[in-house]
This record gives C-alpha cells, structure tokens and sequence, in this order.
C-alpha cells in the first residue's frame, strides 16, 4: 500500500514523497507544501539506553532493546547502535548475547538495530581518559575475546572504539578493520600512534574532544592528528554539554561537515526528569536541571541526557550549522560510514525511514508529527 507524505527538506524544497514497504517510490516537486520538515529517520551510532531503558544492564530482560527502539522512535531515531561500554568477560558476552537474542525474535528490532557498538574495554586507564569507565575491567586488546564476542552477537558488532596506544591495538585494527569500524576513543594516542592507527584501518573518532583529561599540552594532544587524519571520521556530541559551540564548530570546520556525525551518547538517564539515580554503569548519576548527567557529586559528565533529535536541534541553534549539513551528519554520513546504502537519504529506492516535524516560529526545528519505519507508519507521538 502507497502512502503520502509532503513537507520540506532541509533544504527547503517542497516535496510530495510516495512510500511503502518496498521504500521510498516517488519523490516530486510540491511548491505549497505545507511548512513541516521532511526528513530522513536519524541514525544514531552511539547510544547506551535512553528513557530508564539499559543497554548496559544484564539483568534487564532481552526484549528491552525492542522497547529501547520504538521509545526512541519518538525522538525521530530510526536506526540505532546500541552501545556497550567497558566490562568483564562475562558481562560482555551476557550483553552482546540478549543483543542478539532480541534482534532475532523481532524482526522490527533487528532492522532498527542493524549492529552494536563495542565502547571498549581495550582504551586508556589513565584518570579523565577513561571517563566513566571500570578501571578494573580496562584491558589490551584481545583478538580471541573479541571473536567470541562477535559469535555470541551472531556477527552484530559493527563498531568497536579502542585506545591505539595500548599493546596489539594496530595489529587488532588490521584484523578487523574489514569487518567493523574501528574507532579511536578513551584515548591519549601521540600523534604517530593515531596516523599508525588510520593507516592500519581506522575510521572513526569515538566523540572526539571529550574523554580526556581537563589539561593537555596545547601542541602536543590527541586531538590535533584526529581532526587532520581525512581517514577518520569524527563523531561529535552535539548535546550543548560535552563541547562548547565554539570548540563544536571548530571541530567541523576543521574536519569538514563530509567527515562529521553528530551522535547523542544518550546514557538510561537520558530524557528522565532531574534527581538523583543509581545505574548500571556510572553508578550514583545526577540529572541536572539543565539535562546533564554527571557522576554525583562530580562535575564530571556520566554520558548524555539528550537525544539525536535533541543535538540535532542543539546544532542547528547554538552550534550554528546550516539546517541540511546538520541533518546529513545525522543521517547521510553515519549511513555511508556503516554501509546503510539502503537508508539515511531522502532519494528514490532508498528505505522508508522518514520524520515529520514541525517548525520554531524562529524557523528551528520543532515537535516531531510523524515518523515512519521502514515504510510502515508509527503511532502519533
């Protein structure tokens, strides 16, 4: 069954877009179409729960992730790689296991999550690198781990964010540099060990400019080789809390806006209302009144509370990016990066995925209207 939808692209054009299930069938021209933003469903790499929902709990149910995907629905996210961070043996193989268990009794899920993110454990133990990871549980890099890792996913693992500097990085990055994408992140790399680090198959930087300690030599950083290395794509979170405006669009200035996904590193607490929480994974986390989640007590950022939509808004306001480059990155970019040819653009013969939004009186972006999956419209927001 054809069904309709009509708004306004980033760029402002007017469209008429025809889809199904088969995928977007015919896009024309609409001069008078109303004053709603038409866009591509969001891809989100990076992203630990949202909502009280736990990517990183094993004592949560399997079907969580299936209600993980459609709460985030109603922030305009599509597609979602739900991110694992920093754990024993054990625990990761349980995570990655209910991962997969999820993706196969549901067909919805599966499609909304076409892969995971691995956040370690192979990064940097050193105090403000490692963020708000298990110092206990930080290793090297271990290519037997991490095989069975991938076998218990069922082949899900599509990222895996590492530290270039520990022991057998390189050589781990070669192995499975045509399997996954690597990522530097929690890292305090020289500038050789991140150009070696690219050389060998790296490909993204893991929120670039945070998970580093609050001082760093003003030449001599990991942040300088990360943003000239044109192999690595940067993620950045666009949440008004981990980069000033400033450092943000100098960060895409300098990488150029082709080279840049915005990503949420929504943690559970993300979207729950200000107090104080115990989680899975930080612990005792404050949610403050402004949105952020910080270790309690600390200053110290434990993740993200905003969602894509909420950094795309974020970007297009105080980051000041054009509307069509911030959504790109949002969608267009992290596709290409992840091999979704089939999603994340707005083109004929491209998946369904499609979010309707209304706009500011100021012209920024507004309440989500609509959201489709996969050609299958959801229920109103």
């Amino acid at each position: 069954m054809t069904e309709v939808l009509e708004g306004r692209t980033a760029d402002g054009r007017g469209v008429r877009v025809r889809y199904s299930a088969a995928g977007i069938e015919e896009i024309t021209d609409h001069p008078t179409a109303p004053d709603l933003l038409l866009l591509p469903g969001l891809i989100d790499i990076q992203l630990n729960g949202y909502a009280g929902l736990d990517v990183n709990d094993p004592t949560r149910p399997a079907g969580e992730l299936s209600d993980l995907v459609r709460v985030l629905w109603q922030q305009g996210v599509t597609t979602v790689y739900p991110t694992i961070i920093s754990a024993d043996d054990a625990t990761t193989t349980a995570l990655v296991t209910r991962a997969a268990a999820a993706r196969a009794a549901d067909p919805t899920t599966a499609y909304g999550v076409p892969g995971l993110h691995l956040e370690g454990p192979y990064i940097s133990n050193v105090e403000g690198a490692r963020g708000a990871h298990d110092p206990a549980v930080i290793r090297d890099p271990d290519l037997d781990e991490f095989a069975r890792w991938q076998k218990a996913a069922s082949g899900a693992i599509a990222i895996v964010t590492l530290a270039p500097e520990r022991k057998g990085a390189l050589e781990f990055t070669r192995h499975l540099a045509d399997e996954v994408v690597v990522a530097v992140g929690h890292s305090l790399a020289t500038a050789d060990e991140i150009h070696a680090f690219a050389a060998a198959g790296g490909r993204l930087s893991t929120h670039l400019g945070n998970a580093l300690p609050v001082q760093l030599d003003r030449h001599h950083n990991p942040i300088w080789p990360q943003l000239v290395e044109d192999a690595l794509t940067a993620g950045l979170i666009a949440d008004g809390h981990h980069l000033p405006s400033d450092t943000f669009a100098a960060f895409v200035r300098a990488k150029d806006p082709t080279r840049c996904v915005l990503t949420s590193d929504a943690a559970a607490l993300a979207g729950c209302g200000p107090g104080d929480y115990t989680t899975a994974v930080g612990g005792a986390v404050t949610v403050g009144p402004d949105g952020s989640l910080r270790l309690q007590g600390t200053p110290y950022l434990a993740g993200s509370g905003a969602s894509l939509l909420d950094c795309l808004r974020w970007s297009t306001g105080p980051g000041g990016l054009p509307l069509d480059t911030a959504v790109t990155m949002a969608t267009t970019t992290p596709a290409n990066l992840l091999g979704l040819t089939d999603r994340g653009r707005l083109e004929v013969g491209a998946r369904a995925d499609l979010i309707q939004l209304t706009r500011t009186p100021e012209g920024g972006i507004g309440d989500l209207v609509t959201v489709v999956v996969n050609g299958t419209p959801q229920t109103a927001v």
